[in-house]
Formats: structure tokens, C-alpha cells, sequence
């Protein structure tokens, strides 16, 4: 606790990079944010920062005092998350990494429930790919994980997990809408756009084509974004892919969503994840919960 306020001026500084725009960030001269800093190295016992020409940045020894005033800023959060609860105030803040696929339709429709039983929780919700959502964790930037497939799985405990077949999205009136279901070598025979090498569904894209001789997955456009892809297909009839839970095109008459065939493609998993070993403020441990409960029903079919 006594500390707290040097940890803020810690972090402004880590964050600017240097002393100089540090202070004029947080409104401080820069000679009373350097005694503080050094007020500080002195009492913990060592340097944290380097010195640099053009700034500074954090020693070993600052990186896991980092790592430290995260855990504390984590674990104060959900010391008040308790106590707004025990005073019956419903309070607190939920930080979310999540895969693009939940921005448009999910995470909306949930976060919306949550708040209007507890309208005191806010909310930071932040679009990231499976490598940057386990950094977040680790970093304690974010308290709840929604994404496909994370790579390491060093940091990241599962809490829930479903699979997601991917779709092929296109025109009503594309060769290939009349099918239940497509193969996904007839998709290939048309135009279609896919997302980078970062993201699940490329990744299966990529397993099941090497089954298949003599092809290669080869869109006439690459994009980072699923929205630009899902609606570029209504201009040049191109086919998209998406997992169904970032679909609704219900008020979209010209798109059709129709699944791969999962003797092709295998679904991906989509999973519910925090830090392995945190305990969550009351709050995201809350919202947490309803996910895992509407994951486990009905309203992703």
C-alpha cells in the first residue's frame, strides 16, 4: 500500500520511456520524478532502470518489479472487487483479450447482460490475436481470455472450452450456397480471401490443404480483419471463412454461412482462459462464470 503511488510513477515512466515525458504526462517536474524514482531505487536496494542517452528502460531487476506491481494492482483490485461486495455495491472493472470473432455479436449481447444487473462494472475489452491474449494474462493487462487456440498454453489455464467449425461465407446465389454443407476443395476451385498465418482459421486452413495433393491456400486477398473479409464477398463474390460464433447475418440477405466439412476441416477450439494460479476479482470471476454458462448452453447453435 505504501508504495502504491510510486508505483504508479514507476509505470508512467515505463510507459514513456523516458523521466522527461514521464513528468509531463502525470503533471510532475522532472527533478521531483527522478528523486522519487531514486528515493525508491535506494529503498528497495537496487537500480531499476538503465540510463540511456535518449531515455531509460527497465534492468533485469526492474522487469520483475513489473512483474510485482502488476500482481499487487491485481490483487487491490479484487480486494475492493470483496468489499464492494460485501457492502452490497457491485463494483469493479473486467479486462477482456478476445479473438475478433467475439467483437461484432458475443461479446456485445454478454457484456450488456452483465452490466444490466451490475451497472457499476466497467469494462475494457480489447481485440487480440492467441499469442497476444496469453502476454496480456501474463501481464495481468487483462483478467480473461476469449480466443482460439492459444499456442503455448504456458500461461493460459482453460477454464471452458467448445469447438467451432469454421464456415465459408458468401453470395446467396454462389455456386456452392445450395449445399448443407461444402468440401473444402470445392471452396479452393473459386475466389476467396483468408486471414493471416496469426489466426486459427488459417492455421486449420492450412493442416487440412496438406492432405490434399497438388493444393496450396492461396486467397486473392490476405487481411487482418474478419469484417473486411466476411463483406468483401458481396462485391467480387470471393468466399470467406469465419467460426459461427462471430457470424449473424441475419439482417444481411445477400451472405449465406455454410460449414466445412468437418471430414476436411477440423473445428477449432475456442477457449475461456485466465492466468494459471490467479485468483480473479469478484467481478470477472462473475462475468467469467456467465460466459462459461452460456458457452455451455444453447446460444451458440
Amino acid at each position: 500500500m505504501r508504495h502504491l503511488r510510486d508505483f504508479q510513477f514507476i509505470e508512467g515512466v515505463i510507459k514513456a520511456g523516458s523521466i522527461r515525458k514521464a513528468s509531463e504526462d502525470m503533471n510532475i517536474t522532472a527533478s521531483a520524478l527522478n528523486r522519487r524514482i531514486n528515493r525508491f531505487e535506494d529503498e528497495f536496494g537496487f537500480e531499476i532502470f538503465e540510463r540511456l542517452p535518449r531515455g531509460v528502460r527497465l534492468n533485469p531487476a526492474g522487469e520483475l518489479l513489473l512483474h510485482h506491481i502488476r500482481s499487487q494492482q491485481s490483487d487491490f483490485a479484487r480486494l475492493k472487487s470483496q468489499v464492494s461486495d460485501l457492502s452490497g455495491v457491485r463494483r469493479g472493472h473486467v479486462s477482456v483479450a478476445c479473438s475478433q470473432a467475439l467483437l461484432p455479436f458475443f461479446l456485445p449481447r454478454e457484456i450488456a447482460r452483465y452490466r444490466n444487473d451490475h451497472p457499476g462494472v466497467t469494462f475494457t475489452v480489447n481485440a487480440r490475436d492467441r499469442v497476444d491474449a496469453e502476454r496480456e494474462l501474463s501481464e495481468f493487462a487483462s483478467d480473461i481470455a476469449l480466443v482460439f487456440e492459444p499456442l503455448t498454453m504456458v500461461d493460459f489455464e482453460v477454464v471452458y472450452a467448445i469447438a467451432q467449425p469454421i464456415h465459408a461465407v458468401m453470395r446467396a446465389d454462389h455456386p456452392l450456397a445450395d449445399q448443407s454443407e461444402v468440401r473444402l476443395r470445392d471452396i479452393l476451385r473459386f475466389p476467396y480471401v483468408a486471414p493471416s498465418e496469426n489466426y486459427a482459421v488459417r492455421a486449420l486452413l492450412e493442416t487440412a490443404v496438406r492432405r490434399l495433393s497438388g493444393i496450396e491456400i492461396a486467397p486473392v486477398i490476405e487481411s487482418e480483419s474478419f469484417d473486411f473479409m466476411r463483406h468483401y464477398g458481396a462485391w467480387e463474390d470471393a468466399i470467406s471463412f469465419q467460426f459461427p460464433v462471430g457470424l449473424n447475418l441475419v439482417n444481411d440477405p445477400q451472405l449465406v454461412e455454410r460449414p466445412l466439412a468437418k471430414r476436411d476441416v477440423a473445428p477449432g477450439n475456442l477457449l475461456l482462459g485466465q492466468l494459471r494460479g490467479r485468483t480473479l476479482p469478484v467481478a470477472s470471476a462473475r462475468f467469467m462464470q456467465q460466459l462459461m454458462t452460456v458457452l455451455s448452453g444453447d446460444l451458440l447453435e
